[in-house]
């Protein structure tokens, strides 16, 4: 499945500003043919409530001169986890206890399993 154009532009994008305000062990997943709702993930981490914030700051700041302008965010008041919805792409920046807690990384990365029949 190939995703659209924009999708990796935005997705390009994102990464950079990520890497330009030193968001720390960022992991991109390709969603295509997993999810209808969105073409790519990107989990990140900031050191501290202060950097992510900044980061996703930064990152919606990009998406909006992009001319993506329904932009979906939350949890920027705590700034323990943001969430950041474009549509093609959703990026989380976590702190890394969060991020540790959550693991959303392997709850998207391992394949299916079959549901076990209790007995």
């Amino acid at each position: 499945m190939k995703a659209q154009p924009d999708a990796d532009k935005t997705l390009n994008m994102i990464l950079s500003r990520l890497d330009d305000m030193k968001a720390e062990e960022t992991v991109t997943i390709d969603l295509r043919g997993k999810s209808a709702f969105s073409d790519y993930m990107i989990v990140t981490s900031g050191r501290a409530n202060r950097h992510v914030g900044a980061i996703a700051e930064n990152v919606a700041k990009g998406l909006k001169e992009t001319g993506i302008t329904s932009l979906h965010i939350e949890g920027l008041p705590n700034c323990d986890w943001v969430l950041i919805d474009s549509g093609d792409v959703i990026v989380h920046v976590f702190r890394p206890e969060v991020r540790e807690f959550y693991n959303l990384e392997r709850l998207w990365t391992q394949g299916p399993t079959a549901a076990v029949k209790a007995i």
